[in-house]
């Protein structure tokens, strides 16, 4: 059997180029290398926007590392056990982003083992999936943000997704109805609540802001109300999408089991790693919703040319100016290309995914 040999860790911050909030100008970076008793070698990361960079490489390097040592490295086999033995930290959040970290660094040690891409591995059934552009622009003027969704017309989206959720939701109306002339009757827009709203505020935005042909709305509500994510998909017709900040499968089997969602978006991340995903993309199949995996274009696009996509083909999420490469955090060459409002792969092995050595943020 082979198994875990060694496994290393490197916090670093990589720097914004267009600043999600005043205070959010960086994402925290876990950087991870695997060695397995085969001699192959893995990389892999956790990530985490503002919040919990420092706690998610303590518990990589205190805990998951020791932890780790001896346990099964093929992909997958391990995970289980290993988030047992987290569990007292907490079933999701803090650990899972951490466990991200080794899972995504076996796949790709495997990967490497047999050149092949993790796609190759897994299985690609498609060659290419839809990409939407996405931003953290609720700060923006109406100016400003019409401005960005230009640049996405431009690039050749034909679907796009925006933040809502100002105090008055006379100036969500006017700016998702500035939005949608400035789309035009044939692309698609999301909205993105980002959880500001209780039931009651959303039921009523969501009726003022219908009439602008929407795809679907995104949490509408805080992120683990279970009860009210029921309530409102009763309320409305607007298609509900959660999953970013749920953080394991266990609370995806809940919202869907509930009817809470009609399509789940899953943080490969913040749930911990490709394993979980997969029991998450056969959840979704199993209870009719359809899956678009959320944020890291460079990540969640590989695996969503792995979808099924028997309930709708799976699109990537491109939020501008974030993308790894684009920051310039990334040894090698993106292993990801997005052009006319697509994604594809480019030739590589494992993830593609190394960061580099030169910090681009201070830890």
């Amino acid at each position: 059997m082979t198994t875990i040999s060694r496994f290393d860790t490197r916090l670093q911050r990589v720097a914004l180029t267009r600043p999600w909030a005043a205070d959010v100008t960086s994402v925290g970076i876990v950087a991870t290398h695997v060695v397995r008793s085969d001699g192959a070698e893995g990389w892999g990361f956790s990530w985490t926007p503002q919040i919990g960079a420092t706690a998610v490489h303590a518990l990589l390097s205190d805990d998951i590392a020791h932890a780790a040592i001896g346990r099964p490295a093929e992909p997958g086999d391990a995970w289980h056990g290993l988030w047992e033995h987290l569990h007292e930290a907490g079933g999701g959040g803090i650990t899972t982003i951490a466990l991200a970290g080794l899972d995504l660094a076996l796949w790709d040690a495997e990967a490497r083992a047999r050149d092949l891409p993790v796609s190759g591995v897994i299985g690609r059934r498609r060659e290419r999936v839809r990409a939407y552009g996405s931003g953290v622009n609720l700060h923006y003027t109406q100016a400003e943000l019409l401005a960005q969704v230009q640049r996405w017309i431009d690039a050749g989206f034909d679907a796009v997704k925006i933040k809502v959720g100002k105090p008055d939701v006379a100036e969500d109306v006017d700016r998702v109805g500035a939005v949608r002339d400035l789309l035009g009757p044939d692309r698609e827009l999301m909205i993105d609540a980002n959880q500001r709203w209780d039931l009651s505020r959303a039921t009523s935005s969501i009726e003022a802001l219908s009439r602008f042909d929407l795809a679907w709305i995104e949490e509408p509500l805080r992120a683990d109300d279970l009860e009210g994510h029921t309530e409102l998909a009763r309320r409305i017709d607007v298609p509900i999408a959660v999953g970013e900040n749920l953080h394991n499968a266990h609370r995806f089997a809940d919202f869907l089991r509930a009817g809470a969602a009609q399509i789940v978006q899953p943080n490969i991340v913040r749930i911990g790693g490709i394993t979980p995903f997969q029991r998450i993309a056969q959840l979704a199949s199993e209870h009719g919703a359809a899956l678009h995996p959320h944020l890291l274009p460079e990540l969640s696009g590989q695996l969503a040319l792995t979808l099924l996509g028997d309930v709708a083909e799976p699109w990537a999420e491109d939020v501008e100016d974030a993308g790894f490469a684009a920051l310039g955090a990334l040894e090698d060459p993106s292993p990801v290309a997005i052009a006319d409002g697509h994604l594809t792969e480019t030739p590589h092995v494992g993830l593609g995914i190394r960061f580099s050595l030169v910090l681009t943020g201070k830890a």
